[in-house]
């Protein structure tokens, strides 16, 4: 008897493809398609995966009120990031959250930073976004950690307004600050 509700869990390996397509639609929402540059290759060598669906012997669902999602690959240094697929009662992916663990200094604790949160716009207002940010939510309170956090567009109004909605604090009080590409370059050989 099929499922009438979503399921979340951590991307294995096989999800890639789904993945990659998400975030080029999420780039592509962004005005920003032509930035993407991950690759299925690229995502493989750095997301940390759940064991594929063959070798596993139940049902991978998050129906359940327990948590956290059972993982087993461990992040690292060059596998930082952990990804939660959503897929659809019929099973067709429709969302992910893509994120890495970070530290409180102040608060001495874990948290997680979500990188990207992203419904396929067809399927949004079924609660799939809200779905995810629960599950990141169990996680970080299941590490006794201290937040989830995560940046938007000031520009996305409906995004921003739907975080609010579920009790998220818009922190107008902090910049982001970001070195990247000849930047990141140059930063690193400075006292050279």
């Amino acid at each position: 008897m099929a499922s009438n509700t979503p399921t979340v869990r951590h991307a294995r390996r096989e999800d890639v493809p789904a993945i990659l397509d998400l975030i080029r639609e999420l780039a592509d929402y962004e005005h920003a398609l032509d930035s993407v540059e991950a690759t299925e290759a690229k995502l493989l060598e750095t997301i940390a995966f759940a064991p594929s669906e063959s070798s596993t012997t139940t049902s991978s669902s998050s129906s359940s009120n327990s948590s956290p999602l059972p993982q087993t690959e461990p992040t690292s240094p060059s596998k930082p990031a952990r990804c939660l697929v959503l897929s659809t009662p019929a099973g067709a992916v429709a969302g992910i959250a893509l994120y890495f663990y970070n530290y409180s200094t102040w608060r001495a604790r874990p948290g997680i930073y979500l990188e990207d949160l992203y419904v396929k716009q067809s399927e949004r207002k079924n609660g799939y976004g809200k779905r995810l940010l629960v599950e990141l939510a169990k996680e970080v309170v299941a590490m006794q950690g201290g937040r989830l956090e995560w940046a938007v567009l000031k520009w996305n109004e409906p995004s921003i307004k739907f975080y609010e909605s579920i009790g998220a604090q818009m922190m107008s009080e902090w910049v982001g600050m970001r070195v990247d590409g000849e930047g990141l370059n140059k930063l690193a050989t400075m006292l050279d």
